[in-house]
C-alpha cells in the first residue's frame, strides 16, 4: 500500500534539529522494513498525470512516498509511522497500552447491542479516550488514518464502519440497535434537517463519497443505528453519522473537546477507557529466533531487537525464554513466526552472514508440468503457435457461444464479479482461443493455435469443491475446415505418449454427437477405454457467435491420464 507523508514532519517529530539526506532516509526506511518508493510533490504529480498548466499553483511542499506493508496497519498515519522509527531508533521507548477505570470512580461507559442487530451487522465496539488535545493537523491526520482503514481492513465499509463522536455532547449508556428504515430519523451530519433512514438513501444515491457505501445496507429489511441514552442517533453505519455529535469540536472550529481516538496525544499517553483482556503475551526462546533466522545471539539482545520494534520483551527467569508483549495495534503478529520475522529486520538482514544449508535437496520438476514443457515443444515443432489466454471468462464464452446449458458446464462461479467478461473459471480452453483467432482475423492464413494449461472444474470430492485440470485444446481456422490437419495433430500427440492406435490398450476415435461441433463432423477420443475429449469441425452458429467468418476446426483432450 503507497502512502503520501509530508517530508518536514517526519524530520521534525523524528530527528528534531538533524535533517537526514534522501539517501540517509531511504536507508533508514529499509532498515524498518518500508520502502521509500518515491520522493514527490503535489505539483509534479498533478503535472506528470494531468499536464505542466494543470499544475500551476499546487504545492510543491516534498512529499515521501512509503510503501507500507499491507497487515501494519498502525504504521498508516503520520503519527503511527513517526512512533514506530522513533522507537527503532532508540529515541522513544516502546508504547504500552492500558486499560483505566474512570478518574472519578464511576462505571465505565456501556454500549448495549440488541438483538435486531444479529440479521444485518451484528458486531459492535467501543471506546472512550480523555484529556486528548487536537490540532488542525492532528485532527485532518486522524481523518486521513480512518478513511485508509476503511479502504483496506475494513474493506469498503463492508467489514467495519468507524465513526467517532464527542463525548461532551453526549450521554451513555449507549444502545446499538436495527430498525426499519421508515422508522429511523435524524439529522445527518452536513445537513439542515432530518430525514427518514429511507429518505437519505435516496438522497445519498447522487454523493460521489457515500453512494458507494449505499448497496451495504440499502436492501436489508432492518437497518443499523446507536443511539445515546437520550434517544440522540450518533449514527446509521456504515453510511452516516449524526450531525449533533461528530467528531471533535475542533471540527466545528473549536478547542473545547479533547476527547477522541487518538491516545497518542492524550494527557496520559496511551490509556484507553475500554473494555479489553489482559495484554497478549508470546513467550519463545532465543534458541528458536537464532536458529531461525540464521544469528547467535543472547536472549537479552534479542528482546532488545524486538521491543524496537515496539514488542516489548524481556528475559524470563528460566534459561533463554523470552516474553513478548504484543500491543493491541499490532494485529499482524499472530505466531511466533511474525515475532521472529520483528527480530530479523531489527537485526538487519543486510547483517545476517551467508551461510551453507545444512541439508541439500535436488529440485524437480512436477511430472505434470514436465509433460506440459515436453508437449508444448513439439506442437511448436508441428507448425502451431501457443496462446495463452485468460483463466476467467464469462458465462456466454463457456455456455451459450459454445452451444450450451451453463447448468451442464461445471463452472466455479465468481461471486462478485467487477466486470461481465470475468464472472466464471473457464471449463475448456476453446473459448480463450476463438477469442485469439477473432482478434487475429486480418493475419494471413491458416491460423493454427494451441494451448495447453489449466481449467476448473466443480468436484464435490475434493475439500475445496473445486479442482484444476491441465487440457490440450488446438484450433485450425482456414478457408476449408482441416479436419485432417487437427486429427493428424491428434496421431502426432500419441505418437509423442508412445500410444499406439488400439481400440484396448491404445488410442481411437469414434464418431460423437456434441453441440459445439458440426452434426457428423465430431469424435470422441478414447484412450485404454477412457474418454478424453473431442476433435472436429466446429459448428456454424459457435464460429459466428465468435466473430469469425470461417471453418474451423479443433480438438480438445485431457492429457492428465498420460503422467
Amino acid at each position: 500500500m503507497l502512502y503520501f507523508f509530508i517530508l518536514n514532519f517526519i524530520f521534525k517529530y523524528i530527528f528534531s534539529i538533524h535533517i537526514l539526506a534522501d539517501e540517509e532516509f531511504d536507508e533508514l526506511c529499509f532498515e524498518f522494513g518500508l520502502e521509500l518508493d518515491e520522493i514527490t510533490s503535489e505539483k509534479d504529480i498533478i503535472s506528470r498525470e494531468q499536464g505542466d498548466e494543470k499544475a500551476e499553483g499546487a504545492s510543491d511542499v516534498v512529499l515521501y512516498k512509503i510503501d507500507v506493508p499491507a497487515n501494519r496497519y498502525d504504521l498508516l498515519c503520520l503519527e503511527g509511522l513517526v512512533r514506530g522509527l522513533q522507537v527503532f531508533k532508540e529515541k522513544l521507548e516502546a508504547p504500552r497500552y492500558k486499560r483505566v477505570s474512570p478518574a472519578d470512580g464511576g462505571e465505565p461507559q456501556r454500549l448495549v447491542i440488541t438483538d435486531e442487530t444479529a440479521s444485518v451487522r451484528p458486531h459492535a465496539v467501543a471506546a472512550v479516550l480523555h484529556d486528548v488535545t487536537f490540532t488542525q493537523e492532528r485532527y485532518e491526520s486522524f481523518i486521513e488514518l480512518q478513511e485508509k482503514l476503511h479502504q483496506n481492513i475494513c474493506r469498503k465499509r463492508t467489514l467495519v464502519a468507524i465513526g467517532t463522536h464527542d463525548l461532551d455532547t453526549i450521554s451513555g449508556p449507549f444502545t446499538y440497535t436495527a430498525k426499519p428504515p421508515g422508522d429511523i430519523r435524524f439529522k445527518p451530519l452536513n445537513q439542515s434537517k432530518e430525514y427518514t433512514a429511507t429518505e437519505l438513501m435516496s438522497l445519498y444515491k447522487t454523493d460521489g463519497h457515500l453512494r458507494h457505501y449505499l448497496h451495504i445496507i440499502e436492501n436489508e429489511p432492518l437497518y443499523p443505528i446507536i443511539y445515546d441514552s437520550n434517544g440522540i442517533v450518533l449514527s446509521m453505519p456504515p453510511i452516516i453519522n449524526g450531525e449533533l455529535n461528530t467528531h471533535i469540536c475542533i471540527h466545528r472550529h473549536t478547542d473545547s473537546s479533547k476527547n477522541t481516538l487518538f491516545s497518542t496525544y492524550c494527557t496520559l499517553l496511551f490509556l484507553l477507557y475500554i473494555k479489553m483482556n489482559k495484554i497478549l503475551t508470546e513467550t519463545l526462546s532465543g534458541d528458536f529466533i537464532n536458529k531461525r533466522v540464521g544469528i547467535n545471539e543472547s536472549a537479552e539482545s534479542i528482546a532488545q531487537l524486538l521491543t524496537r520494534m515496539c514488542l516489548r520483551s524481556e528475559v524470563s527467569g528460566e534459561g533463554d525464554l523470552i516474553q513478548v508483549e504484543i500491543p493491541p495495534t499490532r494485529a499482524d503478529v499472530i505466531h511466533a513466526c511474525d515475532i521472529m520475522e520483528d527480530a530479523a529486520i531489527a537485526y538487519g538482514f543486510n547483517n545476517i552472514v551467508r551461510s551453507t544449508p545444512r541439508t541439500y535437496t535436488v529440485a524437480n520438476q512436477l511430472p505434470l508440468n514436465k509433460l506440459t514443457e515436453l508437449l508444448r515443444q513439439d506442437l511448436a515443432a508441428a507448425g502451431f503457435t501457443e496462446a495463452l489466454t485468460f483463466a476467467l471468462c464469462s458465462e456466454e464464452d463457456i455456455a451459450d457461444k459454445l452451444r450450451k446449458n451453463i447448468a451442464e458446464t461445471r463452472a466455479v462461479h465468481i461471486s462478485n464479479p467487477k466486470t461481465a467478461e470475468f464472472q466464471v473459471a473457464r471449463t475448456c480452453l476453446l473459448p480463450g482461443l476463438l477469442k485469439t483467432l477473432a482478434a487475429n482475423r486480418k493475419m494471413p492464413l491458416p491460423l493454427k493455435l494451441f494451448e495447453i494449461s489449466d481449467v476448473v472444474l466443480k468436484d464435490e470430492t475434493k475439500d475445496v469443491g473445486a479442482r484444476n485440470n491441465r487440457r490440450l485444446c488446438a484450433v485450425y481456422y482456414n478457408k476449408s475446415p482441416g479436419f485432417e490437419v487437427i486429427h493428424g495433430l491428434l496421431d502426432r500427440v500419441m505418437q509423442l505418449l508412445d500410444v499406439k492406435p488400439d481400440r484396448n490398450q491404445g488410442y481411437h476415435i469414434q464418431a460423437a454427437e456434441d453441440s459445439t461441433f458440426f452434426p457428423g463432423r465430431c469424435a470422441e477420443i478414447f484412450s485404454c477405454g477412457k474418454s478424453i475429449g473431442h476433435l472436429g469441425v466446429l459448428h456454424p452458429d459457435v464460429i459466428s457467435r465468435f466473430e469469425l467468418t470461417m471453418p474451423c476446426s479443433a480438438i480438445d483432450i485431457d492429457i492428465e491420464p498420460f503422467l
